[in-house]
């Protein structure tokens, strides 16, 4: 991909990258719960892997995609002007956190009218307002417009400025996905966007608006849509508090629509256990869907046992289920355990937050050591486990060749659990790539099993044993295991691991000499 680099002069130039290496479309903030996801290089890092991987290449090569590409810049008057030709031949413009305001969406919108390659525009965290809204979608209003992606989160947008989108989503048939996240809209202006959702030029597949204060006033006209619009495959609605009766209307309108929803995600919108009956018809009807979110809702143990027969469905294709901080206990896990026996493509699974504690960690154990469960990334964090429930955990990574990453941060596993669960570690054949032992009391003799672990285990790739209670003598058994050719080990996570100057010259100095290898603290 080729992007625009601002050069320390203030210059700018277009550069070249490998397409897919920039920050998830549509996605300014990490939702809660959720693993870390790449942060967006800033400018003079992005510079420098343009120029790593710079070269000639041709507009015409599948592999390029022309773009400007800019994130947490403030730009100048100088940059500004420069970039505004550019702007009008670019396929993807980023502009993310750059500082544009209102008074900027003038000369964006005269720039981007006169540019009929454009598929995707990203403007996420600036205050363009409602007034920079109506100018900005004025250049993208014409029959020329090929745009594909909207990106508008955290630009300060209300009800006001939803007004301008029903005419904007009836002028733009190839628009596929809209990000408007982080904007509070509130009902009257969600009501005034699913009008345009509704018409019949527009054919959006991806929808997002969470943090956009709204309330179960919304959800039957996302219903309507719902039930209407055969395109809509992903639709993020978090932390909004839709509530027990607003969740209802939406799983009514998704029971009586033929759309593919592959991901529904409804984190912090409360729900209650009355919900998962709801939600349990629509797992298993909605073949499509593979992603469901629902995370901080009370669930309860209750809601579980009613969700589960959805999930048991023969139709059950769910692949991500992601249920962090929904009250569970060890008795909604053995319901949950089921699945993970008899459903095959799920392969994500994230309990992080519930007090499950050291017999839910039996009972996943066990259940993971099953031939029919195909399970790759189960996130337990914060789940009340001890060092107990650790010999478990070892048998399991001794034997399962399924399970790939494996968050067990916030546990108080100790020196004891952690030597446990190297041992198991530590047979021929584990496959585990990802370990996340942050907050789990840890202290330079444990450090002294992980060293250990380093030079015998060849599938782990990435090792996080943050905010533990390690110094310079625990990280500096690491760092010789790490130097060692036969360590594989591609990322070392150690945040608020506080070392001496010494030790910090010794990590760089390991880093340098291993260029395949990255350490983050």
């Amino acid at each position: 991909m080729r992007r625009l680099l601002i050069r320390g002069d203030g210059s700018a130039r277009v550069s070249e990258r490998a397409a897919g290496t920039g920050p998830p479309r549509g996605q300014c903030r990490r939702p809660a719960g959720t693993p870390p996801r790449p942060a967006a290089p800033p400018p003079v890092q992005a510079a420098a892997a343009g120029r790593v991987c710079g070269g000639a290449a041709r507009e015409s090569s599948a592999s390029l995609i022309m773009s400007v590409d800019i994130h947490y810049e403030q730009l100048s008057d100088d940059q500004w002007r420069e970039l505004l030709p550019l702007m009008q031949q670019q396929q993807v413009v980023r502009l993310v956190d750059c500082g544009i305001t209102e008074a900027r969406c003038q000369d964006m919108s005269s720039a981007l009218r006169g540019n009929p390659a454009l598929t995707e525009l990203d403007l996420c965290n600036n205050e363009l307002g409602d007034g920079g809204l109506r100018v900005l979608l004025q250049g993208l209003h014409n029959p020329a417009c090929k745009i594909q992606t909207l990106s508008l989160q955290n630009c300060c947008l209300t009800e006001a400025g939803c007004g301008t989108l029903p005419d904007v989503l009836r002028s733009l048939p190839t628009l596929r996905e809209l990000y408007l996240s982080y904007n509070p809209l509130g009902d009257a202006g969600l009501q005034l966007l699913c009008k345009g959702l509704l018409d019949p030029q527009c054919h959006i597949e991806k929808l997002q608006v969470e943090y956009c204060n709204l309330t179960a006033a919304s959800c039957e006209a996302l219903a309507e849509v719902l039930k209407t619009k055969r395109d809509l495959k992903e639709l993020m609605v978090n932390s909004n508090e839709l509530g027990e009766a607003g969740v209802r209307a939406l799983c009514q309108g998704l029971a009586a629509s033929t759309c593919p929803l592959e991901s529904l995600k409804l984190e912090s919108c409360g729900l209650t256990s009355a919900n998962c009956q709801d939600l349990c018809g629509i797992v298993a009807s909605k073949a499509s869907l593979r992603e469901l979110y629902l995370g901080n809702n009370k669930l309860g143990d209750t809601g579980i046992a009613e969700l589960c027969p959805g999930l048991l469905s023969p139709s059950s294709r769910l692949k991500t289920l992601w249920l962090w901080e929904c009250d569970i206990t060890a008795s909604g896990c053995r319901h949950l355990c089921r699945v993970l026996r008899t459903k095959e493509s799920l392969k994500e699974l994230s309990m992080a937050g519930n007090e499950v504690g050291d017999e839910g960690a039996r009972l996943l154990c066990d259940t993971l050591l099953e031939p029919s469960c195909r399970l790759e990334s189960l996130w337990v964090k914060s789940c009340s486990f001890t060092a107990a429930c650790c010999q478990h955990f070892s048998t399991m990574l001794a034997r399962n060749t399924c399970l790939l990453e494996l968050q067990l941060g916030s546990n108080k596993l100790g020196d004891d659990g952690v030597q446990e669960l190297c041992t198991g570690l530590s047979q021929p054949g584990t496959t585990l790539r990802e370990l996340w032992l942050g907050d789990c009391e840890v202290t330079n003799s444990g450090c002294s099993s992980l060293a250990a672990l380093l030079l015998t285990n060849h599938s782990l790739r990435q090792l996080d044993v943050s905010n533990n209670c390690m110094s310079d003598p625990g990280v500096l058994q690491l760092a010789e295991s790490l130097q060692q050719p036969s360590c594989t080990l591609e990322k070392l996570v150690l945040f608020d691991i506080y070392v001496s100057e010494h030790t910090d010259d010794r990590l760089r100095a390991l880093e340098e000499s291993k260029p395949g290898l990255k350490i983050v603290y």
